[in-house]
Order: structure tokens, then C-alpha cells, then sequence
């Protein structure tokens, strides 16, 4: 660790950085990066780079597959509210839920904050979060980076991103290549708006003004809990059904709803038809729909809709995948089939 005593710069303090805050932030945030750390952790926090020994043990090609992405506007919801300690979590699921839709069990994660000034106790509030998530995925907080902002940023405005690397064996990768007509569409239900559509979430409420502490019968929670419900992550659960199951493709559900991301993993010449009826719809979204006027295509073309993640499995493991999912703690449904088509997807 470096030692705060002997590193100060006034001149850089004048200008705005304090990178005393940034070391403190460091040592408040160890324990938290620390109870991440699995096999395969080369490096503690602090050094250049973030080392990770992969075990490829077993595996015949292993591949790296990567992914990035941020948390957005929903850092609005955190900072009205001025909670910090979750919104991690919805950054970590953004970046391993995507990688999982290949089969790739996620290693390792790096995270990234600009922030207009550095609170040592925020920052740190921050980071609990990306390493709960990094948790519940099941990989290492190898790494990250805290850049303070003053003249660019408010000094109460944050960003936060992050990055993943996860490993599988090219003969176990998930690429839809086998998906045919009579397979299975499983829904995986989701918290909530999870981490996309905020800029509409934001409009519709209109959360500067609104009482984000203000309780709905309906929600059975205020506005802001509701709205700030991290994002599920559903790294342990796929990955135990994909050892139970056949499972020939997945669909992170984000920014696009069904009409973007189910064709994302659908071949062409093949269509997932979606029994409409059957999906579990949380409270939040209809009153969103409700209060803002917004039709139905949109909705589904905006929000996950209650369903966060689809699997398709073939029809006589479908029982199975329903069953390991189940026991890790997702209470999946059938939401439609596989058929032949060149839409990729239909609700009906």
C-alpha cells in the first residue's frame, strides 16, 4: 500500500484531485475486493495489472469471451436516493450475463468509475456492490480504476462500468447452431427494469420531482426500491442448467426488449414464438405503461418485460433445465416454442 503520508500534492488538490481521497477509497474498499478472490487469483489489488491463472485443465480448446458495458442512467435512481451500495451489482450483471449467453463461466472482473469528487466512503460504497456481484457470478475483482472528474463532472455525478472475461471449451460453446423447430423457450424472471430502458423510466416518473420514498400498494415497495432493484445475475443458475440440460441457445434480455435481443440468438429460418399470455409481468412495468401512455410494441421493444433471460433447450430436457434452474433459485417457465419462420420472433 502506498503511504498516504508521503504521497500529496497541493498543487493537484488546487485543481481538484485529491489523491489521498483515491488510497483511502483503496484501503476502505480491500476487504470487499478481497472476499471475491477464487482460485486462480494471481494478484492483490494495487499493481499495474490484474493477474489470473486460468484452470483450462480438461478442456480441449478453451476460449475467452469478453464483455462490457455500464450501469446508465439508473445511476440517477442511485444518487436521488443517494444509495450507492447496489448499484454495482446491476453493473457486474450486465457484463456476465452476456458472457454466460455463450456458456462461458466469467473468471474474472474489472470495474471502472469516473467521478466528479472522490468520497473515499462513496467510492467504497460503490465497490461493495461490484464485488457482491462479482459474488453472486462467481468470478474475482481483480482490478478497476477511479477517475476523478472536477470541471467535467458535478461533484455528486458518477459513471461506472466494467469488464469481463469468462472461459469455455469450444465443444461446449452456445452458438444456436443446433436450435431446431419443437425446441423449448424457457423464461428466466427478471427483478424489474433491471438496468435498461432508465431513460424512459426517468421521463415517465419524472424522478427529479417525483417522491421516490412514496409507497405503492400495487409494487408492495416505494417507487425507488422498486426502481432500484439490482439486476439479476444468472451466472450460477445457467450454468448448472447447461450441465443438466441441452441447451441450444440464450438471450440476455437489455436495452431492445424481446424484439432486439431474442433474434440475437434464434437462426435464421427459425422463429421463437412467444405465447404472450403466459408471461409473468412485474407490477412496476404496468404502471409505467399506465402512467406514461406507452403501447404495448414499445414496451416489449423498450423493457424486458419480466423476463430477463431465455433459454432454449430441447424439448425432452426441458424438465430437467426447469428443475436445475429451480434449484438454484429461479423459478423459470415454458413462455413458447421454436418454430420455422423468418420473423425470429412473434408474440401471439
Amino acid at each position: 500500500m502506498i503511504d498516504m503520508e508521503k504521497s500529496h500534492s497541493a498543487a493537484y488538490a488546487a485543481a481538484g484531485v485529491d489523491i489521498t481521497a483515491g488510497y483511502k477509497g483503496v484501503k476502505l474498499m480491500r476487504a470487499d475486493v478481497q472476499r471475491t478472490y477464487i482460485p486462480g487469483v494471481v494478484s492483490d489489488i494495487g499493481g499495474f495489472g490484474g493477474l489470473f491463472a486460468p484452470n483450462i485443465a480438461g478442456m480441449t480448446e478453451p476460449i475467452l469471451v469478453s464483455g462490457t458495458d455500464g450501469v446508465g442512467t439508473k445511476l440517477r435512481i442511485a444518487e436521488l436516493m443517494n444509495r450507492h451500495d447496489t448499484i454495482g451489482i446491476d453493473c457486474v450483471a450486465m457484463c456476465v450475463n452476456d458472457v454466460i449467453c455463450c456458456g462461458a463461466k466469467p473468471l474474472f472482473f474489472l470495474d471502472y468509475i469516473a467521478i466528479g469528487k472522490n468520497v473515499p466512503e462513496k467510492v467504497a460504497a460503490i465497490v461493495s456492490g461490484v464485488a457482491e456481484g462479482c459474488v453472486q457470478a462467481g468470478c474475482a475483482l481483480i482490478g478497476g480504476e477511479t477517475a476523478e472528474h472536477p470541471g467535467m463532472m458535478a461533484a455528486d455525478d458518477y459513471d461506472l462500468a466494467g469488464f469481463t472475461v469468462g472461459l469455455v471449451d469450444k465443444p461446449k460453446l452456445i452458438d444456436s447452431s443446433r436450435m431446431a423447430a419443437g425446441d423449448v423457450v424457457l423464461a428466466l424472471p427478471s427483478s424489474g427494469f433491471h438496468s435498461n430502458g432508465y431513460s424512459l423510466v426517468r421521463k415517465v416518473f419524472d424522478v427529479e420531482k417525483a417522491d421516490l420514498g412514496k409507497y405503492y400498494d400495487e409494487l408492495g415497495e416505494t417507487l425507488g426500491e422498486a426502481l432500484l432493484r439490482p439486476t439479476v445475475i444468472y451466472v450460477k443458475p445457467v450454468l448448472r442448467c447447461i450441465e443438466a440440460a441441452d441447451v441450444r441457445g440464450i438471450s440476455h434480455i437489455t436495452g431492445g426488449g424481446f424484439y432486439e435481443n431474442i433474434p440475437r440468438c434464434i437462426p435464421d429460418g427459425l422463429c421463437a414464438k412467444i405465447n404472450r399470455a403466459s408471461l409473468i409481468t412485474p407490477a412496476i412495468f404496468g404502471l409505467l405503461q399506465k402512467q406514461g401512455g406507452v403501447d404495448e410494441h414499445d414496451m416489449f421493444n423498450t423493457f424486458n418485460m419480466g423476463v430477463g433471460m431465455v433459454m432454449v433447450v430441447s424439448p425432452n430436457t426441458a424438465d430437467a433445465a426447469l428443475s436445475a434452474l429451480k434449484a438454484e433459485g429461479i423459478d423459470a417457465y415454458a413462455c413458447g416454442e421454436i418454430v420455422h419462420g423468418e420473423e425470429k420472433i412473434v408474440l401471439a
